[in-house]
């Protein structure tokens, strides 16, 4: 069954303490919110006509793109789950040498079995995102930049099918289950960036906190429901290390594949 999600990776002039960002990581919201959910093994995950129209557009950024109002994210939004104490190693600088233009280009979850080359989004913001792969919202950080590195993809087996069963079918523990996590990011200059998962989001229509992120962060978002289902999975982590990969531990094969 099938939920699509239109990216709108406009990348803005300024980073995330500028008034353009704001504005560019609010178009870009749009339609990154509204992930695919696709060959569920459930029956409670219907099937969706792909002559739906597009989503309705965040309250977050109503006021700036929206033609008609949208319900507040309280209308929508379930308090995010926190984290335990943290025990994790604080947050550190990357000790090897970074490339500035450096990219995502992997994204782990060991617990999970999540396991995902990351690519760029298309360049036509109308486009269908690709399944087999996770992509990044370009007006935002990649890793090591400060800010939040933002990562979406389709919720469906071997993408981010297993974040969705946690979080909204509560499998295998539930949301809860997935506090403390350690996720990896590789980059495209051969880095491995690690963190630990510190909150779960259910049922989110907004992108403004990681857009107003001022650390190190890794945010993973997918679907909930079928095409036209509002609320968004969102899971985020915070930097704990970085360390040299391997440049085929960076530079997994992508194979990306037109799904709809």
């Amino acid at each position: 069954m099938n939920e699509t999600d239109h990216p709108r990776p406009t990348p803005p002039a300024a980073r995330p303490n500028s008034t353009l960002l704001g504005l560019a990581a609010g178009i870009v919201a749009v339609s990154v919110l509204f992930i695919t959910l696709v060959a569920a093994p459930s029956s409670a995950r219907p099937g969706a006509s792909m002559s739906e129209p597009p989503p309705e557009t965040f309250a977050a950024i109503a006021s700036v793109v929206a033609p008609s109002p949208s319900p507040s994210v309280a209308d929508w939004a379930v308090p995010s789950i926190p984290a335990p104490s943290p025990s994790a190693e604080p947050a550190v600088s990357p000790s090897p040498i970074v490339d500035v233009h450096h990219v995502a280009t992997r994204v782990r979850v060991p617990a999970l079995r999540i396991d995902l080359p990351v690519v760029a989004p298309p360049k036509d913001l109308s486009a269908y995102p690709k399944c087999n792969v996770a992509m990044y919202i370009a007006a935002l950080h990649q890793p090591g930049e400060g800010g939040a590195t933002y990562l979406y993809a389709h919720a469906r087996a071997g993408m981010f099918l297993p974040i969705y069963e946690r979080a909204i079918q509560r499998l295998d523990g539930g949301p809860n289950s997935m506090l403390g996590l350690s996720v990896e990011v590789f980059t495209s200059d051969d880095l491995r960036y690690r963190y630990t998962i510190d909150q779960v989001r259910l049922h989110q229509t907004s992108l403004a906190d990681a857009a107003h992120a001022q650390s190190d962060q890794l945010w993973l978002q997918t679907s909930e429901g079928p095409k036209g289902t509002r609320g968004k999975t969102q899971v985020r982590a915070v930097l704990v290390g970085v360390d040299v990969a391997t440049h085929q531990q960076a530079h997994a094969a992508a194979k990306p594949v037109t799904c709809g």
